[in-house]
């Protein structure tokens, strides 16, 4: 097991995020990705989507655009209770030198100061959370 922060930086190499700061939330059960301009459409007779991510915390102007097939569809509550229909991508996660595939929820995180949020079943079996640590995993490089 890996220990990690409640904060780190990751990388999302299949949608061309090379790093990003999430944090490390073990009250979420799913990871989740800010995101906006939300396009779905079919590939291979399969549904994809297609959106935007803010990858830079604090800035609103840098944009990267991402692809990724939809796996899934589920209703998601927050932490303030409200429920959320959203889609589910599965994609490579970096965190310090583990590489794994993980579900994420796509979702407008306007108001959250963290981009993204790493959830408990990405966290199972491989990490272990110090919350007085912030950034002790190796920052992915690229």
């Amino acid at each position: 097991m890996t220990t990690v922060g409640w904060r780190e930086w990751v990388g999302l190499p299949e949608l061309n995020i090379s790093a990003i700061k999430a944090k490390v939330d073990t009250g979420a059960r799913t990871s989740c990705l800010h995101t906006f301009g939300i396009e779905e459409y079919e590939k291979n007779d399969e549904k994809w989507v297609k959106f935007w991510v803010h990858p830079i915390q604090d800035d609103s102007v840098t944009e990267q655009e991402c692809h990724a097939k939809v796996i899934d569809m589920r209703t998601v509550r927050d932490s303030g209770g409200h429920e959320t229909f959203r889609y589910v991508i599965l994609t490579t996660l970096i965190i310090g030198k583990m590489r794994y595939p993980i579900e994420m929820t796509l979702t407008a995180r306007d108001n959250m100061q963290f981009r993204m949020l790493l959830g408990r079943t990405a966290m199972e079996g491989r990490l272990l959370v110090d919350s007085e640590a912030s950034f002790i995993v190796e920052a992915p490089q690229g």
